[in-house]
């Protein structure tokens, strides 16, 4: 029997010894494979007309590529061709069709033309879709009813092909915002720049129709809509590898748009494809399983569950850059100069859905980095470094980077100007009266204490809606300086205090919080866009204790996003908490928020203010002709002027950007505005089993444990077999002898 216990207790102790608690497969932490997270839900749209989300921009902009992008190291930000052969030049035409001056005044401009030359040479990813028989028809592009069978993903289908990309994969990319098939969320403002685009749109709805006439609406499979039988004025291809674009009037902005996957180039032959019968109940669709010319593409999506990018062995393999900021070089970041990217073979995005188990995977190392896409992972590191000094040895030993810098983002607590309370009021006096409300609350909501209570949401304190990083933005700087909220004392900035915020409550008729004329409390109303969760309820009784310092009280109407929005198309909300993250790098872009023609009540637009200046609305007009330099500078100070008298936000913060990234990790920038990082990021995956080894060695004391519990079962398991032979009044030796018939 001991000698059983043993047989049993050496497997046991043995795998003991052997376990592991890496979640990979064995041999994945030495491939060149990254491993990160994704905490929601699964990307909604990968289709690019279609994608608007954080959560999609890891998979689109590594999958897709647009002509341009952004400089990977420069800042300010800097555009650069990609499947450009350069950035592209307007050319300005008047009403008569004749070239204008490069710096013609945009009232001048009826046109804008760009010529944009695309890079020979560069192949889609291999896909199905291009697959052909050895007759040159398409293989897949006819299936019949049942031929599908059990495939679920392009990797299923037998025959891959591929072909060159050229200029009419772009025309029949931006054509297809006209698409009846998704939600097309960038249309509308297209529509107002692209020449035929608002026309085009309503004519491949009525095409449509024709095509869906008869049919199950409720159906999943449509007909295909194929927009080569459609032509776009604004949008053509003179030539194989030249995309010409026509916009209306002149609009600067448009080659930021140019950097996105709104704009990226689509082969007919993969709209084509998905849109067979079978296909969408099979999840097989743009959404899912994209084709593009990027640096990696799907091969595998489980919902909610992984997803898994593996490199495009077409990529062209494009260098890492050459040059950078001051410092980097010295910084080891132009150690890859001219190396062919991607330096990655595989991404993988596992759901973690538990901010704790999260962090402790990243501390094992068996994180690369917590998610690809997110700004604010680092943070939450930083503080719990700021909080014990074990955790500040143990971070640094391990050697993370964290790395931190103002996003391209800002918070606020806006004002409706519609509200009889709060807004602008109906006479000179009263709008004086009602600006003086506003300047108070603007002091009394102390960002500054946020950004020091609320250290994992924290930032800088805005003095406008202007981030740093932006042309014409003056944070940080004496320029800068709000002086309705801030003063300089000794050279310092500081918060204005709040007998100055009080005073204006008197003047604006409401002294200690209550209306001059009835002695009634003044009570406003903050409507807020998410459900009161233990967590969200502590930030909203902090903006509660900001008003009570006047006095005032503020009623809390939460409600879920879908009931705010629409009580703010009706403009029946007084006082809310908003957000803006930049499309691209241009102060037009945030300043657009508060633009008069773009109020959110009456024109459905992004102005939730419902902020309408004449002044301010003459100075945004001219700015968003002009490029950078110091006419357009000018007009930003005198908007920005203008919105600092007006208060129709409390500035709020400007968060910080941040990072979390192992040491194996090089080249590791944050996705400020960057979406297509991962091709220049570098793994040593030897150097992560090292660590992975060193920082997960398995505790011995449980195997000593262990193996003195099974040698305490065995010794008493001897002991009682021992007792039992002599209570039969034989002597175990004997009794062994008795069995095997000795004597």
């Amino acid at each position: 029997m001991c000698r059983l216990l043993w047989l049993l207790a050496v497997p046991v102790l043995l795998g003991l010894s052997a376990c592991d608690n890496s979640p990979y497969a064995p041999g994945e932490a030495a491939s060149n494979t990254l491993f990160t997270t994704f905490s929601e839900r699964s990307p909604r749209h990968l289709d690019p007309v279609a994608s608007y989300w954080n959560q999609d921009t890891p998979y689109t902009y590594n999958i897709y590529e647009a002509a341009y992008g952004y400089h990977y190291l420069k800042r300010p930000f800097t555009l650069v061709p990609k499947l450009a052969e350069a950035v592209a030049e307007p050319v300005y035409l008047d009403r008569a069709g004749r070239t204008l001056s490069p710096d013609a005044p945009g009232e001048q401009v009826a046109e804008s033309v760009y010529d944009i030359r695309i890079r020979p040479g560069v192949m889609f990813q291999p896909h199905p879709a291009f697959a052909r028989d050895e007759n040159g028809r398409h293989r897949y592009h006819d299936l019949k009813p049942g031929e599908l069978g059990e495939r679920r993903s392009p990797l299923d289908f037998e025959h891959e092909g591929t072909r060159e990309l050229v200029a009419e994969d772009f025309v029949y990319g931006l054509k297809r915002h006209a698409t009846t098939r998704v939600t097309t969320p960038i249309a509308g403002i297209f529509a107002e720049y692209i020449v035929g685009l608002k026309d085009y749109i309503a004519r491949v709805k009525r095409e449509d129709a024709q095509l869906r006439q008869g049919l199950d609406p409720a159906s999943p499979d449509k007909p295909f809509l194929d927009f080569r039988r459609w032509p776009l004025a604004g949008v053509t291809a003179p030539e194989k590898h030249l995309l010409r674009i026509r916009l209306h009037g002149k609009y600067p902005q448009w080659k930021y748009w140019m950097a996105m996957p709104f704009t990226a180039p689509m082969p007919w032959e993969a709209d084509a494809f998905y849109a067979q019968p079978g296909m969408a109940r099979a999840g097989l669709s743009l959404d899912r399983w994209p084709v593009g010319t990027g640096p990696y593409r799907t091969v595998e999506f489980q919902v909610d569950r992984r997803h898994v990018l593996q490199r495009n062995p077409n990529y062209r393999h494009d260098p890492y850059p050459c040059d950078g900021m001051p410092g980097d070089r010295e910084a080891g970041v132009l150690d890859d100069c001219g190396k062919p990217m991607p330096f990655i073979d595989r991404l993988v995005f596992q759901i973690e859905k538990e901010g704790s188990s999260l962090k402790t995977k990243f501390r094992q190392g068996y994180l690369d980095l917590p998610e690809l896409e997110r700004t604010d992972q680092g943070l939450n590191f930083l503080v719990e470094m700021e909080d014990s000094d074990e955790v500040m040895r143990d971070y640094r030993a391990k050697g993370f980077q964290l790395p931190k810098v103002p996003d391209l983002t800002n918070w606020y607590i806006g004002f409706n100007m519609l509200d009889p309370v709060i807004g602008y009021g109906q006479t000179a006096e009263e709008q004086e009266r009602h600006r003086k409300l506003r300047q108070a609350i603007s002091i009394a909501i102390d960002w500054d204490e946020w950004n020091r209570i609320a250290p994992k949401k924290a930032g800088r304190t805005a003095m406008s809606p202007l981030p740093p990083g932006i042309f014409g933005s003056r944070e940080g700087s004496p320029e800068g300086l709000n002086p309705v909220t801030h003063r300089q004392v000794n050279g310092e900035v500081q918060r204005r205090p709040i007998e100055d915020a009080q005073r204006l409550m008197a003047e604006a008729g409401y002294p200690d919080g209550r209306d001059a004329a009835t002695g009634k409390p003044l009570v406003l109303n903050y409507d807020f866009y998410r459900a009161l969760t233990p967590g969200m309820k502590a930030e909203v009784e902090w903006v509660v204790k900001q008003f009570a310092k006047l006095g005032i009280q503020l009623e809390i109407r939460a409600t879920d996003n879908n009931q705010f929005q629409d009580k703010v198309r009706r403009g029946k909300h007084q006082i809310y908490w908003a957000g803006w993250l930049a499309d691209y790098p241009d102060a037009e872009n945030f300043l657009f928020l508060l633009y008069g023609p773009n109020g959110k009540t009456r024109s459905e637009g992004e102005n939730t203010s419902n902020y309408e200046v004449p002044a301010y609305d003459e100075r945004f007009r001219r700015l968003k002709y002009l490029e950078d330099g110091p006419e357009k500078q000018r007009l930003i100070d005198e908007m920005v002027a203008l919105l600092q008298r007006d208060a129709p936000w409390s500035f709020g913060y400007i968060p910080w950007g941040s990072g979390a990234f192992q040491p194996w990790l090089h080249n590791a920038r944050l996705p400020i505005l960057l979406k297509d990082h991962a091709k220049y990021y570098r793994l040593d995956p030897a150097q992560r089993v090292q660590r992975q080894r060193e920082w997960n060695q398995p505790t011995g004391w449980p195997l000593v444990l262990g193996a003195l519990l099974l040698a305490g079962l065995g010794w008493a398991g001897r002991r009682a077999w021992l007792q039992r032979e002599l209570a039969t009044g034989r002597s175990p030796r004997f009794a062994a002898d008795e069995s095997t018939g000795e004597g």
